[in-house]
């Protein structure tokens, strides 16, 4: 399994012991009120929510990453690239615990994301779907150079369409 790694991040895959920090994660409100249908999952949910992101890594043979804090061996949240059946394109998407929040964290574990789409995985264009509130998520998308490319209706809500192609990337 493909693992990547920045400054102060390594993105992994998930292990059965992240249930606990990723349940934690995926019961908290705030995390959770732009993500899916806006509203915590129970522990049981999130172990399969968890299972749902492992299981997109063998159908797709690429996902969403465990985001471990280096320094710590703490789970911080999850990133990457994720296109379920009937999506809309090819997503970075990202979600970190509260406690990570403000560190920067989103932006350089997306950005590592990012390098790897266009570079290993030979991806044009990708794209971020964004809850037209979430302000922190947009800011994200913006300083990873991405730019505004409409809108769209996912699982019933509006989200905003953030993408970047290749070409405009500063991955070589």
């Amino acid at each position: 399994m493909v693992t990547l790694s920045s400054r102060r991040l390594l993105l992994r895959m998930f292990r059965e012991k992240d249930l606990d920090a990723y349940a934690a994660m995926c019961g908290d409100p705030e995390v959770m009120r732009y993500l899916g249908e806006g509203y915590p999952l129970t522990r049981a949910e999130a172990w399969r929510n968890m299972a749902l992101v492992l299981g997109h890594w063998q159908l797709r043979g690429f996902g969403l990453w465990a985001v471990e804090e280096r320094a710590t061996g703490l789970l911080a949240g999850r990133v990457g690239c994720w296109r379920p059946e009937g999506w809309p394109g090819l997503e970075i998407g990202w979600c970190l615990r509260r406690e990570f929040w403000g560190r920067g964290y989103a932006t350089e574990a997306a950005q590592t994301v990012m390098a790897d789409a266009f570079g290993r995985m030979r991806q044009e264009h990708l794209i971020s779907l964004i809850r037209p509130d979430n302000g922190p998520s947009i800011a994200v998308a913006v300083r990873l150079g991405m730019r505004s490319e409409g809108q769209t209706e996912v699982m019933g809500h509006e989200a905003l369409v953030y993408g970047i192609d290749r070409s405009r990337s500063n991955v070589e």
